[in-house]
């Protein structure tokens, strides 16, 4: 059921609220709503600031940040600033980057509401991986090249086995998928060396990073050249790899992707 996010009552609700890739006017309307009407904003790191001042002047805003390799707030921390304002009748939203169900720990979060009682709704927004390939001018299905697509970390939770590389890439090769890669710069050279047990030398690969922001820079390769590729280019996180003969014409048309027009850039 809906609810309209204009209401007031005793207790208050959070609203999960997926801030796109980067480029404000990405955002969707029903996102920028639900900005505006919120008393208290819980801000991913990710997020532009250009998207946090549409936020009311009288919203509290606090900083959440959560960011692979540097200092984050715990995630049990976040879980209870959420609850303990909701319950003292606030409209929270917490802002994350891009999806909050697509890497986004919004499945955690709303479990965590739903155990304390709390009203939760979800406001999705568009995830990196649409963005970064989009802005190449290449999409991510295609019926003379893939049937599907797989989003996939390459960060695994501590203590976890990870995505196995091996039967994902026999996977990808069997049925003419695409993957898209979310935070797997770090381990670029595990994540080449276990795709190419599965998929040949040469499949077409991108790494785009900052997508859809002015600062967006990408690189094309094959996949063998994934780990060397990124070293010379300087490529680092926030960064999104995409792997599939979807992006075959650009690798052999020799296009430098540095130089390709950006289709979603803020102005």
């Amino acid at each position: 059921m809906k609810h309209d996010l204009s209401n007031s009552s005793a207790r208050g609700h959070v609203t999960l609220v997926g801030a796109g890739p980067g480029d404000p006017e990405l955002l969707t309307i029903k996102a920028l709503k639900a900005i505006q009407q919120a008393t208290v904003v819980l801000v991913d790191d990710l997020v532009n600031e250009a998207i946090v001042a549409f936020a009311q002047p009288t919203a509290r805003i606090v900083y959440v940040g959560k960011r692979g390799g540097c200092k984050s707030t715990p995630q049990s921390f976040i879980e209870k600033l959420m609850v303990t304002a909701a319950l003292e009748g606030e409209n929270v939203v917490r802002l994350k980057g891009g999806d909050p169900f697509i890497f986004g720990r919004g499945g955690e979060e709303m479990e965590a509401l739903h155990a304390a009682g709390v009203r939760v709704d979800v406001i999705n927004g568009i995830t990196a991986g649409i963005a970064a390939v989009s802005s190449l001018g290449v999409p991510l299905t295609h019926r003379e090249h893939a049937h599907g697509v797989v989003f996939v970390t390459g960060h695994a939770k501590p203590g976890s086995a990870g995505t196995d590389w091996r039967a994902l890439a026999a996977t990808a090769q069997q049925a003419r998928l695409t993957l898209v890669i979310y935070m797997g710069v770090s381990g670029a050279a595990t994540i080449q060396n276990e795709l190419l047990y599965g998929l040949p030398s040469d499949t077409p690969v991108a790494i785009i990073q900052n997508a859809s922001l002015p600062t967006q820079r990408q690189a094309v390769c094959t996949l063998a050249e994934l780990e060397s590729t990124i070293a010379r280019e300087q490529l680092a996180s926030p960064s999104v790899i995409v792997v599939g003969d979807v992006l075959q014409g650009l690798l052999a048309a020799g296009v430098d992707a540095r130089e390709l027009p950006l289709k979603h850039r803020a102005a």
